[in-house]
């Protein structure tokens, strides 16, 4: 297993462990830290990084085996696509010739060969990308970082590249560190995920296993659940449980929570509530009701919601070892 770990005092301190070909997802709110985890692992922040056991804190960024993807691709606009991929190659050492061997061979695993001698001007935004993540592969690096690297292009292209992206890092000998605000990415693309919150990890583990218990608010909002804290437990709960009502309900099986409606917002074949109580929470219902409870932004309301209908689990997970 390799373990990443970095230390920035006041801003990010945070480790994570990952088998080899493993993708570890990053998510948290904005100004989580997320970036900035990436950039320390590639010596552009100063800090104390470990990867493997190994001190990276004072190799410099040539010395450090990463591949790093922005969010602009970051391509040399004055290069073409062979030659955004070869520079790496190049850069630690390689001839030109196996250099572009290399770059031809990434480009062709991405299905852009032909696109070999254009300059990035005249790319699409997913072939850019393409580019980009070539470049990054093709130096064959230890750790692969990958900061939103779907941000800005269009649904179907993200669609088709998080597709690839999968297939060529289920081939990845290092590990992947990719940073995303799409919870598509998080259930789709990772091993495990790691949540990041005011610089420090919340949460770590599975995609299933954090999106079936959150324990951040964030992570509770990008999988569609309600959280609610409990003393020492937590309780989550999906929105199309919650009852909605002007009146305080009766039974005590029933949590409830009283609060000002935000906003109203179709949400498939329902109308999605999100309801300032404390905390914040989110109601799904039909358009019909919506309309004989005549709700409007800043009406009081009553929400309730069955308490055999949602999930009661601690606030700190139990730490388990993994395999080694």
């Amino acid at each position: 297993m390799m373990r990443v770990e970095v230390d920035l005092p006041g801003r990010v301190q945070a480790a994570v462990g990952a088998e080899a070909g493993e993708v570890v997802v990053v998510i948290g709110p904005n100004g989580a830290g997320k970036s900035t985890l990436l950039r320390a692992v590639a010596g552009l922040e100063p800090g104390r990084v470990r990867v493997g056991g190994e001190e990276w804190t004072d190799l410099d960024v040539p010395r450090r085996r990463v591949g790093y993807v922005f969010q602009d691709q970051s391509l040399f606009p004055h290069l073409s696509a062979l030659d955004n991929v070869a520079f790496g190659p190049r850069a630690r050492g390689r001839d030109r010739r196996a250099a572009e061997a290399t770059a031809r061979d990434w480009l062709e695993r991405f299905g852009i060969a032909d696109l070999a001698d254009r300059r990035p001007r005249e790319l699409s935004g997913g072939q850019a990308q393409r580019v980009a993540i070539a470049r990054a592969l093709a130096t064959d690096p230890e750790v692969l970082l990958l900061d939103e690297p779907f941000t800005g292009l269009d649904v179907s292209v993200q669609m088709a590249l998080r597709i690839e992206l999968g297939q060529h890092l289920r081939d990845f000998a290092g590990v992947a560190l990719l940073v995303t605000h799409d919870a598509i990415d998080a259930l789709t693309l990772a091993d495990r995920v790691l949540v990041l919150d005011a610089g420090r990890v919340a949460q770590e583990g599975p995609p299933a296993e954090v999106a079936a218990e959150p324990r951040t608010a964030h992570v509770a909002r990008l999988v569609g659940l309600n959280l609610v804290a409990d003393g020492d437990d937590l309780i989550a709960f999906t929105p199309d449980t919650v009852v909605v009502s002007l009146h305080e309900p009766e039974g005590s099986s029933r949590l409830r929570w009283r609060g000002t409606i935000g906003t109203l917002a179709p949400h498939g074949d329902a109308v999605r509530l999100l309801v300032h109580a404390s905390p914040d929470l989110l109601a799904d219902l039909t358009p019909a009701a919506a309309t004989e409870l005549a709700l409007v932004p800043g009406r009081e309301v009553w929400l309730s919601v069955k308490a055999t209908a949602v999930s009661r689990y601690g606030a700190r997970a139990r730490a388990a070892p993994r395999d080694r």
